[in-house]
């Protein structure tokens, strides 16, 4: 006991001791993720398991440069673990069982025999397998590993730390696999068409017909892996036999059971080793230990200046304690911790962090790591003849812990072994220790949750009353809500129910529109086609006149396109003016229903329930008025088919008359020519100026009957358009008051007073001025009938222009005869033309 106090001494004053630990279930038990400095063995991850063995797998970390991974291949009796390409350097220790290890080198296959506590480095790049022993007595081949990424750095590698060889392999196309391994098809295919094996699979007989298989496989790898390539290929084949003998010997494993011990006393032993003890370490940083502790002894506290350790423990169980030296840095993260540790256990003690690993009373603790220097450690320790405080100056190490001389001297110098030290009982008051923290970790862990549990509690009671208020205030702005969509709703189907009528008005008058304007297009197409004839008619007599006056005929061809152009110029600028007379009267007609529109709208809150009415009303009376509409229609289609008819008879009979009276001029003048030249000019005067005078007489009564028919026909459009809204207004038969809603809207209601009266005036038509159907019908009617007189009267003047090859003298005098002015109307000149050019053409005949 005197040795255990004078422990605890030595652990107070280097004032390192911190009430702490870890628990055995610390932060999720078997998390993979999470890497810690203590992996219990049950957490290690599976990788791999079968009947013919398992591969298993831990993550360590010490906090401080990163974490560790370790591989235990376990292979059940007459198993085979399949070629694999590393990835990284590999270090491995055999704990039970033997076997058989294979991997290449230097472009050579190497074999060695493995048994219990061999050692071995494999470089990355390396292609291994490994075969257990056939005898199914024995025990399982057990192989731990490490792997690390670089010379001096044992850090877990980034993409794992090894590849199947099949999957090297059978990554390529069948073409690639046979020009690079030389054999036929057929064995390409076997290969492909192969079920893939798992990495461990059961040991055959016909092992050596693989291996030889492997061995091609495995050359194809080394040449994509670069392991001295095909040109050290060619070279090797050179070699001596010496080497091909050499080739085919085993290689001698380093067994650490074998060795002598670098340290040993009663209460046990320690080993390491480095790259001077084996060869194979060289070239790496990575060196290999094992302790074995009996009863109730301990390792002595100390701490490794050079290298982290990554121990494994293999036998027994075992109290390891690590102290923090705590700094400013690092004062976060760094704490110091107990591990109760079990076979097959791994903890991690950074460089730097004093430790000691301590037995129980009842059995041996025996463990084996990886430090990460392959050199000679040279561990520090704090207690025994080694210590490192001997070496020290006595008054500065007591001055250091503030106690005097003769302490310090009774402190160091009562310790008389190395290295392993006697400690009964250390572990199990360093287990009791751990347990008392944990009891009271938990303690205050219950305490700070039941904490959290009130006031969770308080918060959440708090939430529901919160809750609660905020769901009356939902409750609340819900029902405003819903009171505000009900009035939000009602407006809108008001205001649908007015923009349909709105649309339904617009589209009665876009269909009047398109109406107007199809005819208006028919005309236009007539009167083209009827010009169209008219040109040709003309072109075809005056080639005619081409034949012996072509000088002659081309200027008064151009005169008359003058002319014509002329005349052209001026109906356009009358159309123009029309156009803008109507495009005036339809902004005139589009205020008028804007106003309208305007007033409805101010009106429609009062006028709702009329409108109903007067929807239901309408849609029966737009299906008769449709039909009367159609039948109308139809009629005027026939009336007018019919007056086109009689005006087209009319014009015929004209044009016999006229032709009748220029066959009856020229056998007048054929008679003259014949004898009846001695006529005196006075009577051939006196007979012209009376054939103008009829002439002109029977053109004035053919554009009054013209005049007359047009306004007989825009009377009873008129007549059609007042009595078509008539009955649009009118009360339907057997419907009484209801079939004018319309009506009756502009109309006083009851306790209103005369507050409408304005707008009824403005509904019914005003006096004297007729419906508004009726002006539009009229200006429309008036303005037809003047378009027909002036085609009519441009008609006639055509069938008088002179023919071409008659001389130019008629022409001159009707030009001097248009262009004077004060003589009458447009028609009377032209009348008046008529008859002079008439005069002249037979005068001139009659000179010839």
């Amino acid at each position: 006991m005197s040795k255990f106090r004078c422990f605890l001494v030595l652990w107070l004053c280097i004032n390192v001791i911190e009430i702490s630990g870890l628990r055995e279930e610390e932060k999720g038990r078997g998390v993979w993720d999470l890497a810690r400095p203590f992996v219990k063995r049950k957490e290690r991850r599976t990788i791999f398991a079968n009947e013919n063995g398992q591969v298993t797998a831990a993550r360590v970390s010490d906090r401080v440069n990163g974490s560790y991974l370790l591989h235990f291949i376990t292979l059940e009796p007459n198993s085979l673990f399949l070629p694999v390409l590393l990835h990284a350097d590999m270090v491995f220790y055999v704990h039970t069982g033997a076997g058989r290890l294979g991997w290449n080198e230097d472009d050579n296959m190497r074999h060695a025999e493995v048994r219990k506590g061999d050692v071995y480095r494999l470089p990355a790049g390396t292609v291994f397998f490994a075969q257990s022993s056939l005898e199914s007595e024995r025990q399982k081949l057990r192989i731990y590993a490490i792997f690390a990424t670089s010379i001096n750095d044992l850090r877990e590698p980034a993409t794992g730390p090894y590849t199947s060889l099949s999957d090297l392999v059978l990554g390529f196309d069948k073409d690639v696999l046979q020009a690079a391994f030389q054999v036929p098809e057929d064995v390409i295919e076997d290969i492909l068409s192969g079920a893939k094996q798992p990495p461990i699979i059961h040991g055959q007989h016909e092992m050596e017909h693989r291996v030889t298989m492997w061995d091609k496989e495995m050359k194809y790898v080394k040449q994509l892996v670069g392991n001295k390539g095909l040109i050290l290929s060619e070279v090797n084949k050179k070699k001596d036999k010496k080497d091909k003998d050499k080739k085919d010997e085993d290689e001698k494993m380093y067994n650490i059971m074998e060795e002598d011990k670098d340290f040993e006393n009663c209460n046990g032993w320690s080993l390491t080793v480095t790259r001077d003890n084996l060869d194979a370490l060289k070239g790496s940083d990575i060196g290999i230990f094992m302790v074995n502790l009996t009863k109730g002894s301990m390792m002595g506290p100390h701490w490794n200046r050079m290298a982290t350790e990554i121990a494994i423990v293999l036998e027994g169980q075992g109290m390891v304690r690590v102290v923090c030296p705590k700094t400013n840095a690092n004062l976060a993260e760094c704490r110091n911790r107990r591990f109760h540790v079990h076979e097959g256990d791994v903890f991690v003690v950074p460089r730097f962090h004093p430790m000691t690993q301590i037995a129980f009373n009842n059995g041996s603790f025996v463990f084996v790591g990886f430090s990460t220097s392959a050199m000679y450690n040279n561990p520090q320790f704090l207690a025994g003849k080694a210590s490192v405080f001997r070496a020290l100056n006595v008054d500065v190490v007591a001055a250091s812990f503030n106690v005097t001389n003769t302490t310090i001297t009774q402190l160091f110098g009562a310790q008389e072994d190395l290295v392993i030290l006697e400690c009964v009982s250390c572990a199990g008051e360093e287990l009791r220790i751990m347990e008392e923290e944990i009891e009271r970790e938990m303690d205050e862990r219950r305490k700070k949750e039941e904490a959290a549990a009130r006031k969770e509690e308080e918060e959440r009671r708090q939430e529901e009353e919160e809750e609660k208020a905020r769901r009356e205030e939902e409750e609340r702005k819900q029902r405003e809500e819903e009171e505000a969509r009900e009035e939000e709703e009602e407006r809108r189907r008001e205001e649908e129910a007015r923009k349909e009528e709105e649309g339904e008005r617009e589209e009665e008058e876009k269909a009047r529109r398109e109406e107007e304007e199809r005819k208006q297009r028919e005309e236009e197409e007539a009167r083209e086609e009827e010009e169209e004839r008219r040109r040709e008619e003309e072109a075809r007599k005056e080639e005619e006149g081409e034949r012996e006056e072509e000088e002659k005929a081309r200027r008064e061809e151009e005169e008359r396109k003058q002319r014509e152009e002329e005349e052209a110029r001026e109906e356009e600028e009358e159309r123009r003016r029309e156009e803008e007379a109507r495009k005036e009267e339809e902004g005139e007609r589009e205020e008028e229903e804007k106003a309208r529109r305007e007033e409805e709208e101010r009106k429609q809150r009062e006028e709702e329930e009329a409108r109903e009415e007067e929807e239901e009303r309408r849609r029966e009376e737009e299906e008769e008025e449709a039909r009367k509409e159609e039948e109308e229609a139809r009629e005027r289609e026939e009336e007018e088919k019919a007056r086109r008819e009689e005006e087209e008879r009319k014009q015929r009979e004209e044009e016999e008359v006229w032709r009748k009276r220029e066959q009856e001029e020229r056998r007048e003048e054929e008679e003259a020519h014949r004898g009846e030249g001695g006529r005196s000019r006075e009577d051939e005067e006196e007979r012209r100026q009376e054939r103008a005078r009829r002439a002109e007489e029977e053109a004035k009564r053919a554009a009054k009957e013209r005049d007359r028919r047009a306004q007989e026909e825009a009377r009873r459009a008129a007549e059609e358009e007042r009595e078509r809204e008539r009955r649009q207004w009118e009360p339907q038969e057997g419907k009484g008051d209801r079939g004018r809603p319309g009506r009756r809207q502009w109309e006083p209601q009851e306790g209103r007073g005369d507050r409408r009266e304005p707008e009824r005036r403005q509904w019914e038509p005003q006096e004297g001025r007729g419906s508004r159907g009726e002006r539009k019908e009229g200006g429309r009617s008036s303005e037809d009938t003047r378009r027909a007189a002036e085609e009519e009267r441009e008609r006639e003047r055509r069938q008088w222009e002179p023919q071409e090859g008659r001389g130019g003298r008629g022409e001159q005098r009707r030009r001097q005869w248009e262009h004077q002015g004060g003589r009458g109307s447009r028609g009377e000149r032209e009348e008046g033309w008529r008859g002079k050019w008439d005069d002249e053409r037979r005068q001139r005949r009659l000179t010839i």
